[in-house]
């Protein structure tokens, strides 16, 4: 399952959760200060390849 990452329009928190694509829609809270205003964060994406290029 992909990991996302969110961090909360309140406190400025940054936390990640692994689910499935059907669970990302969904409405997310702050585990730190309970804030239901999260916003999706683009995360950094590392491609590793067996092959030279």
């Amino acid at each position: 399952m992909p990991t996302y990452d969110y961090r909360c329009s309140k406190c400025g928190h940054k936390f990640e959760l692994i689910e499935r694509l059907s669970e990302h829609q969904a409405a997310h809270k702050c585990p730190k200060c309970g804030n239901d205003r999260v916003e999706h964060v683009m995360a950094a994406f590392y491609a590793r390849t067996s092959r030279k290029s």
